[in-house]
């Protein structure tokens, strides 16, 4: 089992409700936000069409997740233009800033931190999470990844998938482990491949099913939770 927070089962809410937080505010002096919703970092580090979509979601308070934080791992990306846009702080740990792997991973989950969040969602985060991360937020980090796993891991996936000659791929939300692409599963979603397909034109398809499966599933496992249990996840 992955305890997540001491119990001897991995929960995203293993505690209940959060109950109130003290003010507390970014290294840059930026207040970050209260809320009553579970609190939400998302990672990014491209155009980030994914935190966008969260952040259409997390205004209705049906929903139970609000984005709260927003962390880079370089600056001058449409991510951050989007969290700014959007109100939400942000933070850049750029690996160039540090001496070396273990001290960046040391700061980026003291960056996370800062946002007190009840779960991590890497969206379309270009960077393996190291053992500070992940120690410190154990069985509570997502992650989006355009194949269905344990099919086709790794940084080609839609490429890989069409070289193999599938009939039909996917998207995979899981939980992510010290492994590429091995954490336990949490949703999965199947998309045909077309005859005249390229990856371009997958990929495409594949992130359209993609953001829906994660604004469903991060707002599914903020209202009811989530317990691992070795390779099993089960909501609510």
């Amino acid at each position: 089992m992955s305890p997540a927070d001491g119990s001897p089962r991995a929960s995203a809410h293993a505690a209940g409700r959060p109950g109130p937080r003290p003010v507390v505010r970014t290294p840059s002096g930026a207040p970050v936000a209260t809320t009553s919703a579970r609190r939400v970092v998302v990672l990014v580090s491209g155009t980030g069409t994914n935190l966008a979509a969260l952040l259409a979601a997390h205004d209705d308070p049906a929903y139970g997740a609000r984005v709260v934080g927003v962390v880079a791992d370089k600056a001058g990306i449409g991510g951050l233009a989007i969290a700014r846009d959007a109100g939400v702080a942000t933070a850049v740990v750029a690996p160039a800033d540090f001496a070396d792997r273990s001290r960046w991973d040391a700061a980026l989950a003291e960056a996370i931190a800062v946002f007190r969040p009840d779960l991590v969602v890497s969206a379309g985060f270009m960077r393996i999470l190291g053992a500070a991360v992940l120690d410190r937020f154990p069985a509570r980090i997502l992650n989006t990844h355009p194949a269905l796993l344990p099919a086709f891991p790794g940084a080609h996936g839609v490429r890989d998938a069409l070289a193999y000659g599938v009939r039909v791929s996917g998207c995979t939300l899981h939980v992510i482990d010290a492994g590429t692409d091995t954490g336990p599963i949490v949703a999965q979603a199947a998309v045909e491949v077309e005859p005249q397909d390229d990856e371009s034109s997958l990929h495409a398809r594949i992130k359209v099913v993609e953001r829906r499966l994660l604004v469903d599933w991060v707002g599914r496992i903020a209202r009811d939770g989530m317990v691992v249990d070795g390779r099993a996840v089960r909501v609510g």
